[in-house]
């Protein structure tokens, strides 16, 4: 077990979403009650700093020539970039304006996220999101299916099938794993202990399930964790709940290189999380070490020539956190998307 993550809980929950099978549940009545009532003290706080809708990213970004990426959000609110006041701001117009840059190439960028939306949302989304045939796809999901409780076996299951479609569609996939929630400041303990468990277990459980669906994964959790809760006034919005502008940056800028390799356009070396670790580790041990450490892509890959060891599936762990961040000011501005 690496932190508070149990891999073990993490594989059997991708297993129950790929078979069959409900969630874990273990909480008393008692407890579970006084739960839910720091549940609705902490969404009457958040809800009480009413943000606006983000900006719609749709567009062209890139002032260049040549065929555009198509590049698809899908998700949440985080996807969508709710706590921001401009387009270049939201994940989707960070990333396609990161990606332009890279390719030299323009992007066309379709986002299909939605406030609220929970992994079954992603169904709906991926037939929006197949309109414009994207490239590649990121997703970003999992916050809202642990406040709502949704058992996680369910949500993974649903973030297979997103998966899958798209992949069956010529689309590369990166998702971005559940965010840890115990950062959320209106959260108190116990209730924020709780939040920091489940997600990262899902985080983790969607992380086996988005390999073997043939996606990569690149974790959230614990890059918005204590960087997150070190710097509550600069990375959040003013609800405490959403990340800020350069929040979302800090975000994307980990998200960025697993898209590019996702298209062949990352050619940097490859970092390990650890020097004394290899890149290459079975996934159940990627899992549990992407939990714990944000920006870290995980990815499938072969060790002479065999998909599967003695101890599962051979994945590549690259740690992005080391890459230039976006939110550093470049000397030319991105351009707007058209």
């Amino acid at each position: 077990m690496v932190g508070l993550l149990n891999a073990r809980i993490a594989r059997r929950i991708a297993t129950a979403a790929a078979y069959g099978g409900g969630g874990i549940s273990v909480l008393s009545a008692s407890l579970y009650g006084f739960l839910r009532l720091q549940a609705r003290v902490a969404r009457k706080a958040i809800s009480g700093v009413p943000i606006s809708d983000p900006p719609d990213p749709n567009g062209e970004y890139g002032s260049f020539h040549g065929r555009p990426i198509s590049f698809a959000v899908l998700g949440d609110s985080c996807a969508a970039g709710y706590g921001v006041d401009t387009p270049e701001e939201t994940p989707g117009g960070l990333l396609a304006a990161g990606l332009a840059e890279i390719a030299e190439r323009p992007v066309r960028l379709t986002s299909v996220a939605q406030g609220g939306a929970r992994s079954a949302d992603l169904e709906g989304q991926v037939d929006q999101a197949l309109v414009a045939m994207p490239d590649v796809a990121l997703i970003i999901v999992g916050g809202n299916d642990v406040t709502h409780q949704v058992p996680p076996a369910t949500a993974v299951r649903s973030l297979i099938d997103a998966v899958r479609a798209l992949r069956a569609a010529g689309c590369e996939v990166v998702v971005g794993t559940c965010p840890d929630l115990g950062t959320i400041r209106p959260i108190r303990p116990p209730l924020r202990w709780l939040a920091r468990r489940w997600s990262r277990q899902l985080a983790a459980a969607q992380t086996f399930a988005v390999v073997d669906a043939g996606g990569r994964s690149v974790s959230l959790g614990s890059l918005l964790g204590p960087e997150f809760a070190a710097s509550p006034a600069e990375l959040f919005s003013a609800d405490q709940f959403h990340p800020s502008s350069a929040g979302y940056a800090h975000a994307a800028a980990a998200i960025l290189p697993s898209l590019a390799s996702a298209l062949g356009l990352w050619t940097d070396e490859d970092h390990t999380l650890d020097a004394d670790q290899h890149a290459v580790v079975p996934i159940s041990v990627a899992a549990a070490e992407a939990a714990d450490h944000g920006g870290t892509e995980v990815a499938a890959t072969t060790v002479d020539g065999a998909e599967t060891g003695p101890h599962g599936r051979w994945v590549r762990l690259r740690d992005h956190t080391t890459a230039a961040h976006i939110e550093d000011e470049p000397e030319t501005p991105y351009p707007s998307p058209r």
